[in-house]
């Protein structure tokens, strides 16, 4: 018994830690709008009209 009651701990923490991060990186964005929108992504050495790659 008490070796599930470890395992359950050991994941609740897991997934504390990772809700945790993601609301930290949420927060201190380092570059662009913070909106998922990738508008600061250099796209200058695109080529334009070229198929997307699979």
């Amino acid at each position: 018994m008490m070796i599930q009651s470890i395992i359950i701990a050991v994941v609740f923490a897991g997934a504390l830690f990772y809700i945790g991060k993601m609301f930290y990186n949420s927060l201190f964005v380092k570059k662009g709008c913070g909106s998922n929108c990738k508008c600061g992504v250099d796209f200058s050495n695109i080529e334009q009209g070229k198929p997307a790659s699979k």
